[in-house]
């Protein structure tokens, strides 16, 4: 068990740990002479034989150090909150039992210090001002013990309290990554460089690589300690210190605030959704305010931006997102703590929801609704369901395992889960929303033929954009290819259709379409301009270059270049001329292409780039080598 203490300054907090243990505690030298604690202390005591370490977090009660505090507070299974006697409640008394409170500490235990120095009516009377404190809140049924550090008075009953409290408190699940908020680093004489802190999640052994965030600096564990004990594994719930080597690792590049993460777990964020109380009797939270944020034991500077409204009133919660100035490490359920921009006060705190959040549409309904379904979920099973519900574009697995700490390999999918693999990674679907984005893509391509009936159909890109679903390219490629596969959609070339559908010339274009043929047939392999063919037939360029394409979707002409086209037949023929030379020679030259057409070579160029267009050929240099795979050289050429 972990407990940290909590209290104002000079109430007692370091005596009584002293009196409960017979410790001392690593106290600094500036800290003895100024007779305050000033930052985090650490002392680990058997309070019964056999009864095992418990590990004690002695916290500075001065609102001045308020931050190393916080750093102390996260991860303990029991708070300690001292009130002394003569003083009774003061402001940080408050503030560190509020902020006890937005951590989920879950336990909590009341030591009225200094008995000594005051008449019994007055320990009562501070007895109920605790009582009233702490009525509204999570603790109010917790024990409340009246102590002194000079006369031992109530230390053993502390003690015993202690020790009940520690026979309840479960131990942690082990599942998930390693991971471990850094609150110390030191070098040690002989071995090196050590790292502690409490181990929030998983369990680590000696040898096993880490990653250093936010920097991603892997390290080995040469050797731990766990509850101050040499130990060759630790797991959440302890504190842990951690000797690492790492190449080119040096002191200087480490400090409370990082952390130590299981490799796969690295994944620096700066945009975090929360859900967000604001503590009652704080004044109006304004939209995009400047705050504090702990997290960890961390301290960054963050922007709030809210979600469901441009300010939220004391003692609301509300849906909101952290800006944050520097790289964080956060999964779902960590708690957080803000703190105004002067760090003087604590204006509330919330639960982490997405360490992920998106840039665009963090306000949409969609968005919300994933959010409220995060909130209300206790596992991930549970969540799961309700997000893809909420996801028009899938959830990405390596994502979601890095959000809620749960490798992939624990999974246990639901029936109505789709697993989608992309070519960008694997991508999960609920199965009645995939089956609807493939309706919607039909319903897509038919409205487009119904605008361009004259068109074969868009391609691939084109139809991306004209259907306008939430899709990443990869997946509106995958989503693409079911409906290819299942016959719903069919390609000509580059184009995409429905399977029934057919592009058809109308009567004038029938006409002029008889007019040209001639034209293009008697030329052989060097076909008439746009413009020769207007003036042939006296049209205008615009009518002539616009059928031609007409055409060329329905693949009885090519455009080789712009203004020229030839036909289908004739670049077959031209197709057959080309495979007979790469089998006298798998390496075509420009030169023995251009005398096999008889044209000039600018001309035979162009061909021979279109062919490298279509799949054709592949340009080495300046010949060409037919492509293995391609259509044309399986295809009749006759």
């Amino acid at each position: 068990m972990i407990v940290g203490t909590a209290g104002h300054i000079d109430h007692g907090k370091t005596s009584l740990l002293q009196a409960l243990t017979g410790q001392t505690g690593d106290r600094r030298p500036q800290e003895r002479e100024r007779g305050m604690t000033i930052d985090l202390g650490y002392l680990y005591a058997e309070l019964e034989p056999g009864a095992g370490l418990t590990g004690f977090i002695d916290v500075p009660g001065h609102e001045k150090f308020t931050h190393n505090m916080l750093a102390g507070a996260q991860g303990i299974d029991l708070v300690l909150l001292v009130v002394a006697a003569d003083d009774g409640v003061m402001p940080q008394t408050r503030e560190h039992l509020a902020i006890v409170e937005l951590l989920g500490i879950p336990r909590a235990l009341v030591a009225i210090s200094k008995c000594d120095r005051v008449e019994t009516g007055r320990v009562e009377e501070v007895q109920r001002q605790i009582l009233d404190l702490l009525e509204a809140g999570p603790f109010a049924e917790a024990p409340v013990v009246i102590v002194s550090s000079v006369t031992g008075q109530g230390v053993d009953e502390l003690r015993e309290t202690l020790l009940h409290t520690q026979r309840e408190v479960q131990e942690r699940s082990r599942e998930g990554g390693f991971r471990l908020a850094i609150d110390r680093a030191f070098s040690v004489a002989g071995a090196g460089i050590v790292v502690t802190g409490t181990a929030l999640s998983g369990e680590v052994s000696v040898g096993d690589k880490l990653t250093l965030g936010p920097i991603g600096k892997s390290v080995k564990v040469r050797g731990l300690h766990a509850q101050n004990q040499a130990a060759e594994q630790a797991f959440a719930g302890q504190r842990v210190a951690l000797n690492l080597s790492g190449e080119r690792l040096e002191l200087a590049q480490i400090h409370r605030g990082q952390w130590l993460l299981s490799e796969w777990l690295h994944a620096p964020t700066q945009r975090v959704d929360i859900e967000f109380r604001l503590l009652p009797g704080e004044r109006t939270f304004e939209h995009f305010h400047p705050v504090h944020v702990h997290l960890g034991t961390q301290d960054v500077i963050a922007r709030v931006a809210l979600l469901e409204g441009s300010r939220l009133s004391a003692g609301e919660r509300m849906f909101a997102q952290l800006l944050i100035n520097a790289p964080v490490h956060a999964v779902r359920g960590d708690r957080l703590i803000l703190r105004d921009s002067s760090a003087q006060r604590t204006l509330g705190g919330g639960r982490v929801l997405d360490p992920f959040a998106p840039t665009r549409q963090r306000r949409s309904l969609e968005r919300l609704a994933q959010l409220q379904a995060l909130a209300d979920s206790e596992s991930f099973e549970q969540a799961l369901p309700a997000l893809l519900d909420h996801s028009a574009g899938g959830l990405g697995p390596q994502r979601l395992e890095r959000q809620f700490n749960r490798p992939r390999a624990t999974w246990s999918l639901p029936e109505n889960v789709r697993l989608i693999n992309t070519r960008q990674g694997p991508v999960l679907f609920n199965v009645q929303r995939w089956g609807q984005l493939k309706f919607t893509l039909l319903e897509q391509l038919a409205k487009f033929h119904e605008l361009e009936p004259d068109q074969m159909g868009p391609d691939r890109d084109r139809l991306r954009r004209f259907s306008a679903l939430p899709l990443e390219r990869s997946t509106f490629a995958s989503l693409l290819d079911e409906l290819r596969e299942a016959g719903a959609i069919t390609a000509s070339g580059p184009w995409l259709h429905l399977p029934d559908h057919q592009v058809r010339l109308n009567t004038e274009d029938e006409t002029l379409w008889k007019q040209m043929q001639p034209l293009f047939a008697n030329a052989g392999f060097d076909p008439p301009w746009v413009r020769d063919v207007a003036k042939a037939l006296a049209q205008d360029d615009a009518v002539v270059r616009l059928l031609l394409r007409k055409l060329a979707r329905l693949g009885l002409m090519h455009q080789v270049v712009r203004d020229l086209f030839i036909s289908d037949t004739v670049l077959r023929q031209m197709a057959a001329v080309l495979l007979q030379l790469a089998k006298e020679n798998p390496q075509v030259q420009v030169t023995t292409f251009r005398d096999a057409l008889g044209l000039g070579r600018k001309r035979s160029i162009q061909y021979l780039e279109y062919f490298d267009r279509i799949g054709m050929t592949r340009r080495l240099g300046e010949s060409r080598q037919i492509r293995p795979d391609n259509a044309l050289a399986h295809a009749d050429t006759h």
